[in-house]
């Protein structure tokens, strides 16, 4: 290693009678044979994973694009070529045609989720504790069957279904899930109500109403004239959420703009507020006639419910007359204030803060090292991987996602370039500024390629792989308005034998390259070729037209196999890959140079053209014969790693990369 990186460090910048003078950077490259490792999918322990290498001095992004549309990746500076019919699980490289995409119900769901995690409406998945409180359960009162039942979904990060929940209960528990079922009932009527007259729009499916119950731990940080309060309702927030997204009925547009900003200041703002909409709901409710045993309080985009004076047993408002107890007005209090990021009631006398809607923001910097985005790496690699601190290290982290050997080009004006340039970076994303993810990507001339995530596994519950791929697959469509050239996704390797790698299939209508003619092939006409057998041609198939029309799996794989990524499988495949030392031995790293058994072709490649670097001069492999290098015909000789370096970088490569010799 210390001496191939010496070699490198020695490479001048003058050129000679081959030089590239690409305006984007040269790309100049040291062949590193054919590398073999353990592989990290099939976990065989023999060295079956079998890839050519290259070690990058510098890569223009023209020549690495070119370089990932013959099958290769980069790890650092270290650039690889799984030998397609060697390795054990061979893997295709895949992409999206971004203007193509249709998002699957499982990436609008997660989408969605997202959503009303930044609008308040959502805190993430309940735990045992959270469970217990909001459905007045004490953990004596519940049989062991439903504790395992709780302790099972928390270990998940999933939720108790209502169905289930209600089975494992016992009667008492289940008259008082009546009570919040009853007010949530009363709640959609109201919503279907607006829907009816056109204050809200009828093309929309709105959620129905969740309604919590107030434990008596909330209730005590309450003043004392809302000790009464028993249920509360966010549904305020999700509609709220859902206006924002799409064209208001002129009605809600009027009311959210004269209460936020004034009769004169209506174009300022043409968005709904949370508070206006549990307003309108509380005064619908109060029409309706109220709700018999409960008081009606509209706050800070909560419906408030408190019980009636004398009311100290809620089940008994089912028994008695309804006809007796009167509405009571809408109370319009700022007395409590809400912390919409938690959904928690607070004191006036606690917090005056007013909590706003949380906000995500995405930040592409050029890669380069973060101390911040380091600490993320190893919580995610100790909690994820279950990986030891100790073996964590800044030097690696920095070999793997910091060192690119890619030439950065600056913006232009000329529609070519997006406005961050092409090059190498790091996207981070941010939760009212907090660190959350980082991807690492490659921006490319026309696409970008996704290399690595890491994320906060406290934020496992928001599914971020997903949420960054979406929001990169935007990415590309906004930048594409700009730099026409910028269509498609690169989402790394996808490898059919490994079930965990297929979730990226599911971003359809996704294409896999050809290993062998370099062609493009829809997924669903590779698909049942790769069912038959792991390495195959895939432009071999004579019939490939009448697959389009045949459906042969029927699956969604976004629900299949995309899960295995929240539970810890990274979004990208990003393989940390050791660089071969150079004072190993052929034998001993498994470099293989010349012509093998199953490189019988390699005399066929012409090698005349191939532009090679010597002591920062650089030239045509046909200009070389003054130094005798040409006719010597072993298969150690420059002519074989000449031939075999063609055949994997294909001609029009090898005339524009210099290959660097000592």
């Amino acid at each position: 290693m210390s001496r191939k990186m010496s070699r490198r460090a020695d490479l001048g910048s003058s050129s000679g009678n081959g030089s590239n003078n690409n305006k984007r950077g040269q790309s100049i490259v040291e062949d590193c044979g054919v590398h073999r490792t353990t592989c990290g999918y099939c976990k065989s322990n023999a060295r079956n994973s079998i890839a050519h290498g290259l070690l990058a001095d510098s890569i223009s992004v023209d020549d690495y694009q070119d370089l990932l549309d013959r099958g290769w990746r980069r790890s650092g500076v270290f650039l690889y070529k799984p030998e397609m019919e060697r390795t054990c699980c061979p893997p295709y490289t895949i992409r999206l045609k971004v203007d193509s995409f249709v998002p699957s119900k499982e990436q609008t769901r997660v989408y969605r989720r997202m959503q009303r995690f930044l609008d308040g409406s959502y805190d993430g998945p309940r735990t045992v504790g959270d469970m217990q409180k909001e459905s007045a359960i004490t953990p004596g009162r519940l049989c062991s069957s439903t504790i395992n039942m709780f302790a099972k979904a928390e270990m998940q990060g999933t939720s108790v279904s209502p169905k289930a929940l209600s089975d494992a209960q016992n009667s008492k528990t289940s008259e008082i899930d009546e009570e919040a079922i009853y007010i949530s009932r009363k709640i959609d009527d109201v919503v279907n109500a607006c829907v009816e007259s056109e204050e809200l729009p009828a093309d929309v499916n709105f959620p129905k109403a969740a309604v919590k119950k107030v434990t008596v731990q909330r209730k005590k940080k309450l003043q004392e004239t809302f000790k009464d309060l028993k249920y509360s309702s966010s549904i305020s927030f999700q509609i709220a959420a859902i206006l924002n997204n799409m064209k208001l009925p002129e009605k809600l547009k009027s009311a959210s703009e004269v209460l936020e900003h004034g009769q004169g200041q209506q174009e300022r703002s043409r968005e709904v507020s949370a508070i206006v909409v549990a307003e309108k709901l509380a005064f619908k409710l109060e029409t309706f006639g109220g709700l018999p045993g409960f008081l009606l309080q509209a706050c800070n985009g909560y419906l408030n419910f408190f019980s009636s004076d004398g009311m100290q047993d809620l089940g008994q408002s089912f028994s008695r007359n309804t006809s007796a107890v009167k509405p009571c007005p809408v109370l319009l209090s700022s007395k409590i204030k809400v912390d919409e990021k938690r959904a928690v009631f607070c004191d006036d006398n606690q917090s005056s803060e007013k909590h706003e809607r949380q906000r995500l923001e995405i930040r592409f910097n050029r890669s380069s090292f973060d101390p911040q985005e380091f600490a993320l790496y190893k919580k995610y690699q100790i909690k994820v991987h279950n990986d030891r601190p100790q073996d964590v290290e800044e030097s690696s982290y920095k070999r793997f996602l910091v060192d690119t050997p890619l030439v950065y080009v600056p913006p232009t004006n000329d529609n070519t370039v997006p406005t961050c340039g092409l090059g190498s970076f790091h996207q981070q994303y941010l939760i009212d500024g907090q660190l959350v993810a980082v991807g690492v990507v490659d921006i490319l001339p026309k696409c970008l390629s996704s290399k690595y995530l890491f994320w906060d596994p406290d934020f496992a519950f928001l599914s971020l792989g997903k949420i960054s791929a979406l929001e990169e697959i935007k990415w590309v469509q906004e930048a594409q308005k700009q730099c026409p050239s910028l269509q498609y996704y690169y989402l790394g390797y996808y490898i059919h034998s490994c079930p965990k790698m297929r979730y990226k299939a599911a971003y359809n209508p996704s294409e896999l390259l050809c290993p062998v003619r370099y062609q493009w092939i829809p997924f669903q006409i590779a698909k049942p070729l790769l069912d038959g057998k792991l390495y195959v041609c895939l432009s071999d198939y004579p019939n490939a037209e009448s697959i389009l029309s045949q459906d042969h799996d029927g699956q969604d794989l976004s629900g299949q196999d995309d899960h295995e990524m929240e539970d810890g499988l990274e979004m990208y495949d990003g393989e940390l890959l050791e660089i071969p030392n150079s004072d190993s031995s052929d034998d001993s790293i498994g470099i293989e140079y010349g012509i093998a058994n199953s490189d019988g072709d390699l005399a066929a490649e012409d090698i005349s053209g191939v532009l090679i670097q010597i002591k920062g001069l650089q030239f045509r492999f046909q200009d070389l014969q003054t130094f005798g290098l040409m006719d010597r015909g072993t298969p150690d000789s420059l002519v074989g790693h000449l031939r075999k370096y063609v055949k994997v970088v294909g001609t029009e490569l090898s005339k524009r990369m210099a290959y660097c010799l000592a």
